[in-house]
């Protein structure tokens, strides 16, 4: 079964993910099929990428991804969605 979920990349305190399809028994950060984009957990505005067509392919192939890939693929459809940390805080402002 074939997983897409992010591979740690980065030094310590400063953690980037590449979004990877894997095959779901290897390790988090072991052997992967191919690198879907990449997420910075850091940076403010854009801190992620994804080659959507290939994300595409391979959900239709019968891959599941994590919740948080989810989310990014999500947002990457639907650009003007925001992260869900953001929508929490506009609601509590509006609050």
């Amino acid at each position: 079964m074939v997983k897409l979920r992010m591979r740690r990349t980065g030094c310590t305190n400063h953690a980037t993910y590449r979004i990877v399809a894997a095959d779901a028994r290897s390790p988090r950060d072991g052997k992967f099929l191919e690198i879907l984009g990449w997420y910075d957990t850091q940076m403010k505005d854009a801190n992620f990428k994804l080659d959507l067509p290939r994300v595409d392919y391979w959900l239709s192939q019968g891959a599941k991804p994590s919740t948080t890939v989810a989310s990014l693929i999500r947002r990457a459809k639907n650009p003007d969605l925001k992260p869900h940390h953001a929508r929490k805080a506009q609601a509590k402002k509006e609050a």
